[in-house]
């Protein structure tokens, strides 16, 4: 009888030790130790990323409607089951289209955005599958912080009150913010255009320095300003962007500002998903998924 005992006591020991470990990896995604992962995905012409830190999984902006199937391939690749922030930088259809997929496949836990409204469809849903789900959710502007658990914090730069208040482009009202964990500093920008950046550049200054810059707006020429690069002191820039696309991203007047400062270039055309490891100090990798 003893013997049986034991063994029972060690299979359900193992079976408990499983479900935690399970937990446990949906919860790091691949993360070890101390170390924090960020991947750019490769999602076409729009915008997604995933942090992975110590306590959560963080996703800023969802990629565009006709990309919602291959959204949730890579979120299932990875193991997700729980979103634990969902972040909009802002409601134009390339960053807030997969929103949909992701309420529908995955647990999300919470939902942050800047409180920009549209009457799009895509926007409507999107606000009805947070109530319908009771999803906390919270609005964003210059001056806030989010915790994303680990020891990494997420700094919001733009847009102001102000900007909320009297203007009405989405693209310049972007959630611009830099993530931080200890030495090491990323800053993730939407699609924030050159009036944002010099609002920024004037109220922020050195405080945008960051290693990392996902740049602005794909690449676009209304964006990545010179004195805004200045401020940033980047050592990397990835963009997000589909080959060959419509609008001619990136333009080269943004490609010959990166390289003039000497900015080393990732783009998810033509590297694929572009995945930074960093261990909080001023060493960190870049790897190319192609």
């Amino acid at each position: 009888m003893k013997k049986i005992f034991l063994l029972m006591l060690i299979i359900l020991t193992m079976v408990c030790a499983g479900c935690a470990k399970n937990d446990a990896a949906d919860k790091t995604a691949a993360t070890s130790g101390g170390e924090v992962k960020i991947e750019v995905l490769d999602i076409g012409q729009g915008d997604a990323s995933l942090i992975y830190t110590k306590d959560e999984i963080v996703m800023i902006d969802t990629g565009d409607i006709d990309e919602r199937d291959r959204l949730v391939k890579l979120l299932k690749e990875r193991d997700i089951k729980t979103i634990d922030k969902l972040i909009i930088t802002h409601p134009h259809a390339d960053h807030i289209g997969g929103a949909y997929a992701v309420f529908k496949n995955f647990k999300v836990k919470e939902v942050y955005d800047n409180g920009d409204t549209t009457t799009t469809k895509t926007y409507q849903t999107y606000l009805k599958n947070i109530k319908q789900q009771n999803i906390a959710y919270h609005q964003l502007k210059a001056g806030d912080s989010v915790d994303f658990g680990g020891g990494v914090s997420f700094k919001v730069f733009s847009p102001t009150e102000k900007m909320l208040e009297s203007d009405d482009d989405l693209n310049n009202n972007s959630l611009v913010g830099q993530l931080r964990y200890n030495d090491f500093t990323m800053l993730f920008t939407g699609d924030s255009e050159r009036e944002a950046e010099q609002n920024m550049t004037k109220s922020y200054g050195n405080e945008l320095q960051s290693d990392v810059l996902k740049s602005p707006h794909h690449g676009s020429r209304t964006s990545s300003s010179d004195n805004y690069l200045k401020a940033v002191k980047a050592k990397d820039v990835i963009i997000s962007l589909a080959a060959d696309n419509e609008y001619g991203h990136p333009h080269k007047q943004t490609l010959d500002r990166y390289k003039k400062y000497d900015m080393n270039v990732y783009r998810t055309d033509k590297d694929g998903t572009v995945t930074i490891l960093t261990d909080g100090s001023d060493n960190y990798t870049i790897q190319k998924e192609k």
